[in-house]
């Protein structure tokens, strides 16, 4: 069984959408760190659970045999708070690094998609999540803007 780094607190046991239960663990953990500490706290944290979760998610695979399992969520970590780096920390691109994370980590589109169907060991179950969190955070970040040019519009 997974430990509790690579389930995230054991949140990735949840019966139902154990992808989404960590994204929203890790976003609520994010958030408050972006906060309460700062945003190169949350960068700096984002970098060393990436190389952990490589290393750890390597030796989990080759002990039990199985690449990629659902309950392994310290991924959707990583995935949500890079794309919480690149939107910042109001709480509109919050929600919405959250919701266009959780869109790309579901659908997989693109190179998101080859990556999780090509890429083995640690480094292919992080790096389709590190790349929807690459565009979560870029689409959060321009639907923010979007959303600020049309209040602007509308008011003047």
């Amino acid at each position: 069984m997974p430990n509790a780094f690579l389930t995230f607190l054991y949140s990735g046991l949840s019966p139902k959408a154990p992808g989404t239960a960590g994204s929203l663990l890790a976003v609520i953990l994010g958030a408050l760190i972006i906060q309460y500490i700062s945003m190169e706290t949350l960068v700096l944290l984002t970098i060393l659970f990436t190389l952990m979760g490589v290393k750890h998610i390597n030796a989990y695979e080759a002990s039990s045999g199985n690449h990629d399992d659902s309950r392994i969520v310290i991924d959707e970590v990583v995935g949500v708070w890079i794309a919480l780096i690149l939107s910042s920390g109001t709480l509109i691109q919050i929600i919405l690094s959250f919701a266009f994370f959780r869109l790309f980590d579901i659908w997989k589109p693109s190179i998101i998609g080859k990556i999780d169907q090509n890429v083995k060991g640690g480094w292919g179950v992080m790096g389709d999540d590190m790349i929807a969190g690459l565009v979560a955070g870029i689409c959060s970040a321009a639907s923010f803007q979007l959303i600020g040019y049309a209040q602007n519009t509308l008011l003047n």
